[in-house]
């Protein structure tokens, strides 16, 4: 059986890699691993979570010094050479690792890399360019992430723009943008952006951002921004048009209701991501990549041969799910071969938003209260701000709360926070919601001071709210 890969250097491309190199000589004869990435590295590695986290890390740091009272003094100026160049450092080490583990499985006999692009020829055909030469194999697994999207809005054709991609490249900025996006790239970016000056409008659709959150989330989140970076963010905003002007751009809006107008040096687009299928052929082959076009099994609706994992599905653009989806196609892939069932990706709820320059980010592990009610899952849910634990004023970081939400039965079904050091709690949350722990049983042992003081406080609370309900 000959697989080929296309967008073997992305995290879901080497997830089904690894797993398939193992069964190379046995079930599988064959694996072509193909990816025209330069440098090759992957999206996350190269142009996403990994090199906005080196960013943001700076405007944290920034943040911290500026917003401690006990220190005195302007605070410093971000250097972005630096920090750009730090980031290239980091990120290029992190790139040559991931090439060198694609390469490394070249080494086993029967597996090959193509520094080329892919595009169908018919389903399971692909054409490399620039050899010419084609691949004729027995599975196609599609890998290949997703690009910038940049929305049909009037007259931004005419304006330029600067996305996230460009946001990680820059070392200078100017002095005032106007924001359109305000999902988890505009979270991330906005903070990074204000601490290096920029003073910023945010065009926000909704009544508050963070669509997966409970509603007190995304309230907070709004003081937050307003209040620590100084940003202007509009609600109930909707834009109308763009068009340049004289160093800059304008836009129209509608703002509440009524018609508004604002006027900045560069417009920011963080209107998130869209599949990358530009030129793969997919027109050559049975595949209609339209809502729905990928199960959960990782198989294409279309054609039982073909497996679409990552960002490129439509399903969810998170690295850790791309992985877990690459290992699901893998095992899979091989099921189907061997005339076995297929198994469905279960994915629980798992994400983290590293917003406020990473200072206050927003963790979701399991149900979200609202999400419980929608499932009409039997619970009750308890809050906590991080103002009622000590630990968080004596490091100067006491914004923020902390949701838990846990079934009548006593089991953790769900965990929101945001607040300082949310990002490290979600995998010990995790373990407690997959696991299925009893909150009752779960140790409230406390090291003070220790940020962890909020998931003690919410489990005794949890305890004592299904002791009072019996």
């Amino acid at each position: 059986m000959h697989v080929a890969i296309v967008g073997a250097y992305g995290s879901a491309g080497v997830a089904v890699a690894e797993r398939l190199s193992e069964h190379v000589g046995e079930t599988v004869s064959r694996l072509s691993l193909v990816d025209d990435g330069d440098p090759g590295g992957g999206l996350c590695i190269l142009r996403g979570c990994m090199p906005s986290k080196e960013v943001i890390s700076a405007a944290g740091h920034r943040y911290g010094v500026r917003h401690d009272h006990r220190l005195v003094g302007s605070p410093p100026a971000m250097d972005l050479d630096r920090v750009v160049e730090t980031k290239d450092e980091h990120i290029d080490n992190f790139a040559r690792h991931r090439r060198a583990a694609v390469h490394g499985m070249t080494e086993r006999e029967g597996v090959e890399f193509y520094h080329e692009r892919a595009t169908f020829v018919d389903d399971h055909t692909l054409r490399l360019d620039p050899s010419g030469d084609e691949l004729v194999a027995d599975y196609v697994v599609v890998a290949t992430g997703s690009v910038v999207n940049v929305p049909d809005l009037p007259g931004i054709d005419d304006v330029d723009v600067t996305t996230s991609a460009d946001v990680l490249d820059a070392t200078s900025l100017p002095d005032s943008g106007i924001v359109m996006g305000f999902g988890y790239i505009g979270l991330e970016m906005v903070p990074y952006l204000a601490e290096a000056g920029v003073d910023l409008t945010v065009i926000e659709h909704d009544a508050r951002p963070l669509d997966e959150a409970d509603p007190d989330f995304g309230g907070e989140l709004l003081d937050v921004y307003r209040e620590e970076f100084g940003v202007e963010i509009l609600t109930h905003a909707y834009e109308q048009r763009v068009e340049p002007v004289d160093g800059g751009v304008r836009m129209q809006l509608e703002h509440d209701g009524r018609d508004a107008t604002r006027e900045a040096d560069e417009l920011f687009v963080f209107t998130g991501r869209r599949p990358n299928l530009d030129g793969l052929g997919l027109e050559n082959t049975a595949l209609t990549p339209d809502p729905g076009w990928v199960d959960d099994t990782m198989q294409a609706r279309d054609d039982p041969r073909t497996f679409v994992v990552g960002d490129v599905n439509r399903k969810e653009p998170i690295l850790h799910v791309a992985k877990e989806q690459g290992h699901v196609a893998a095992e899979n892939l091989l099921a189907h071969a061997a005339n076995e069932a297929l198994e469905t990706y279960e994915n629980v709820h798992h994400h983290v938003v590293f917003s406020a320059a990473g200072v206050y980010p927003y963790a979701r592990v399991g149900h979200s209260v609202a999400s419980a009610q929608e499932a009409e899952v039997e619970h009750v849910s308890v809050s906590r701000h991080a103002s009622d634990d000590g630990v968080f004023k004596t490091k100067a970081t006491p914004r923020g709360l902390a949701t838990l939400v846990v079934g009548t039965d006593g089991r953790v079904l769900g965990y929101q926070g945001l607040h300082y050091h949310a990002d490290v709690m979600a995998k010990t949350m995790q373990l407690a919601v997959e696991m299925g722990l009893d909150v009752r049983e779960i140790p409230d042992r406390a090291y003070h001071p220790t940020t962890p003081e909020i998931l003690d406080g919410l489990f005794r609370e949890a305890a004592n709210e299904l002791t009072d309900a019996t």
